[in-house]
């Protein structure tokens, strides 16, 4: 399918207000910082200069395998256990995401994988936490917006989840806004962490999980319905339980035609957020290409549907390489990224008065000609 620019290209691309839903901040460092801090603590790397690193990363997390992808996880975590590191990858990553026309953005990590240098739970998050404030400021400082909040990921094969639930409402008001369930799906049901999710349930406090990326729509009624998730990560797979049309010049996916099945009902008529993640979807094998990707059909059948980079390190992307990637492969315009940067908006973890400032302050502003999302917009 070949896409129609409407213009949006390099610059205009880049200028939009956007809003990030899930990056993770061990998938996001700058490739000069893992040189740097691998040298200072003799970490050996596959690549000794930048550029070398960088497509290392991406190659390596092209495989077609989730769990191949996450194993080059090993070399960042490695050089994230001290809290100097954690301050500086966390305000690297607000100055990048503002640098590429994000304005909000919730940046999400595993606690647990950051203790072998001797930190403390709580003293991750602090860390986290300091680099976050310092991003901030210096972005403010330049004449910029952002703001960026912190999503604490539980991972699905340890046995931490419950921790991390009570680390996450303790700091509920110190910038954590929800907590996150990661990892390989297959062997790791969300069903585990059952203590987990009531422990937030019960204290108001939302959950987002990984689930419908390696593993199929089972994983996404799982973590809708026993997790209680109120969007889920990643999600593609649902569309394994939309039976499309016939394919049409007027109708290049089938979406007139299209029958959906019970769980995908529910996860439409809920509107729960399907934080799509389309570069890395296609590198794990969840989808086959971007011009593919069920972003579209999904979006086209009015699911809620996010804009996601998942980890800009190995996925070699940006938010704005990902909007290029829509425009050019899938046949998007400003009215599909519009609407979903306002969907995305309406589905941040903020109190509602906070989405509408987001939405009527900084995105319909930013996008011309003025429109309403479809997503409660």
């Amino acid at each position: 399918m070949t896409g129609r620019s409407d213009g949006l290209t390099g610059e205009a691309l880049r200028a939009l207000p956007k809003v990030l839903l899930h990056d993770h901040l061990d998938g996001g460092v700058r490739p000069s910082t893992v040189l740097e801090l691998a040298d200072a603590i003799g970490h050996e790397l596959p690549a000794s200069d930048e550029a070398s690193l960088g497509a290392w990363f991406v190659e390596a997390s092209t495989s077609g395998s989730l769990e191949r992808y996450l194993d080059t996880f090993r070399h960042t975590v490695t050089v994230m256990q001290t809290a100097a590191a954690l301050r500086r990858v966390a305000r690297e990553a607000v100055l990048d995401l503002a640098a590429d026309g994000v304005v909000h953005a919730e940046q999400r990590y595993a606690p647990e994988l950051h203790l072998t240098g001797g930190l403390e739970p709580q003293e991750v998050v602090d860390a986290v936490r300091a680099g976050i404030d310092e991003g901030t400021a210096e972005v403010a400082a330049a004449g910029g917006r952002i703001r960026v909040t912190q999503v604490l990921t539980a991972m699905r094969q340890s046995e931490h989840s419950t921790m991390v639930a009570r680390l996450a409402l303790a700091n509920r008001d110190a910038g954590v806004v929800a907590l996150d369930l990661a990892g390989p799906e297959a062997g790791h049901p969300a069903a585990r962490h059952a203590a987990a999710f009531r422990t937030v349930r019960y204290a108001s406090f939302p959950t987002t999980v990984h689930a419908g990326e390696a593993a199929g729509v089972t994983s996404i009624a799982e973590a809708v319905h026993l997790a209680g998730a109120t969007r889920i990560g990643h999600g593609v797979r649902v569309i394994d339980d939309v039976e499309l049309g016939p394919r049409s010049p007027e109708d290049p996916w089938g979406v007139e035609g299209a029958r959906l099945g019970h769980l995908a009902h529910w996860v439409r008529d809920q509107q729960v957020p399907l934080e799509l993640c389309p570069t890395s979807n296609v590198q794990t094998g969840a989808v086959t290409s971007i011009a593919e990707h069920a972003i579209t059909p999904l979006a086209r059948l009015g699911f809620a549907v996010t804009v996601n980079t998942d980890n800009r390190l190995m996925s070699g992307t940006s938010m704005t390489h990902e909007y290029a990637q829509l425009v050019e492969r899938a046949g998007w315009g400003l009215d599909e990224l519009r609407d979903a940067a306002l969907t995305a908006a309406w589905s941040a973890f903020l109190h509602h008065d906070e989405r509408e400032e987001l939405v009527e302050g900084v995105l319909r502003p930013g996008y011309t000609p003025a429109g309403s999302g479809r997503h409660r917009a």
